[in-house]
């Protein structure tokens, strides 16, 4: 409570919510006994966040007369200030990690228009394998793999990945993205779901694309099915899924960087080899490395790997594999092998997947990677499933 004093004619009294907090601790403004504000009997009440008012004392009829009421509860800031995703700090930076669907919210930007450029990663679904009908199936690709850093230092310092965007000097390619006081929207796409293990269902099926503001990374192409009706190249997609091997035909893998977009998302998976009796499929593309061919050579490591992964700073999140101090995403998956040892394909990873010599391996979640191939044997195992990706978002704070 503020008791004004006893009113003389041009005196003035000016208050204002010094902390913001008069929504939760409300001012009562009293007058000096029988005196009047603005005209009537009682006290006045300031209870809006940030609220202030400057009062002049008239005469005797109005008395206090509020001349000003205004309310100032912005908060002024150098940096931005944002909300949405799980939220780490590093250093002078906040990191916002969203490993589903959510949004970001900018509340406040930067005073500096630098400061107000994203550091972001956007990473794919990574595609499946397929379930090997007789012979060897292509792995997964990963997921596109897109990422702008607006941060200078040293290449070597900042990150090992690809695509490589100039590292903010002198001049970045890549999207950038500028905070702007609104919402932005963040998908994550879901990795591809493993094929059925029955004839009907021999198919992977490819990752999902991610998405943050205007930067879409496509969800990398399941792996290929060798034979018969369902023979088919690797399919398309962030990197492409491994080719198929067996029957005496080989498959190319899928495309990589579709759609096309600078730098690339990623790459093409590994083709399969055929020399009899060696059917041995291609691993799943990878954001720094195409997918391995079919190896033929006659061991137990004949499957083709998978494509490298990318890295990043650990200061960009903590989900990913960790090696020394990155974080890896978008690694292809391994193709299988039918003969003369049936081989599953590993998961995508630093290096992407390796040859596994019983079940296919799954993709880690919120890393992007494809699923390892099934094989065929006495008891065909379907192929893995993909990785879901991620968004992770930084930005200097103080």
């Amino acid at each position: 409570t503020m008791n004004l004093p006893a009113g003389s004619a041009g005196a003035i009294v000016s208050v204002q919510d010094y902390n913001n907090t008069f929504d939760s601790n409300n001012l009562t403004i009293s007058p000096n006994g029988s005196e009047k504000i603005n005209g009537g009997a009682g006290a006045v009440l300031l209870s809006t966040e940030g609220e202030g008012a400057t009062l002049v004392y008239i005469d005797g009829t109005v008395g206090w007369r509020s001349i000003q009421d205004n309310a100032f509860a912005d908060v002024g800031s150098n940096f931005i200030s944002a909300t949405g995703g799980t939220i780490s700090e590093v250093g002078d930076f906040k990191v916002h990690t969203f490993t589903g669907p959510g949004t970001f919210t900018v509340c406040t930007t930067a005073v500096s228009a630098s400061n107000n450029i994203l550091d972001y990663v956007v990473v794919g679904g990574g595609g499946a394998a397929s379930l090997s009908g007789g012979d060897a199936a292509g792995g997964g690709g990963g997921g596109g793999f897109r990422y702008f850093l607006n941060t200078t230092c040293a290449p070597t310092a900042c990150a090992p990945g690809a695509p490589l965007n100039g590292y903010g000097s002198p001049s970045p390619s890549g999207t950038q993205i500028t905070a702007t006081a609104t919402s932005f929207p963040v998908t994550v796409g879901a990795g591809g779901a493993g094929s059925a293990n029955s004839p009907s269902g021999p198919y992977g099926t490819s990752g999902s694309n991610t998405i943050f503001s205007t930067v879409t990374s496509a969800g990398g192409g399941f792996g290929a099915v060798p034979l018969g009706p369902c023979s088919q190249a690797g399919k398309p997609g962030g990197s492409g899924g491994g080719g198929g091997g067996g029957g005496g035909t080989n498959n190319a893998g899928g495309t990589g960087n579709q759609p096309p977009v600078t730098p690339s998302q990623g790459n093409n998976g590994g083709n399969s080899a055929q020399t009899p009796p060696d059917h041995a499929a291609g691993g799943g593309g990878g954001a720094m490395a195409v997918g391995f061919a079919g190896r033929t050579t006659p061991s137990p490591a004949n499957s083709g790997a998978g494509g490298a992964g990318a890295g990043l700073p650990s200061a960009f999140g903590t989900s990913g594999q960790n090696c020394g101090s990155f974080y890896y995403f978008s690694g292809g998956g391994g193709g299988g092998q039918s003969s003369p040892i049936p081989l599953g394909g590993g998961a995508g990873g630093v290096g992407g997947g390796t040859p596994a010599a019983h079940a296919p391996g799954a993709a880690t979640a919120n890393q992007g990677g494809g699923g390892g191939a099934g094989r065929n044997s006495a008891s065909p195992l379907p192929g893995a499933a993909g990785g879901s990706g991620i968004v992770i978002i930084r930005y200097k704070f103080q």
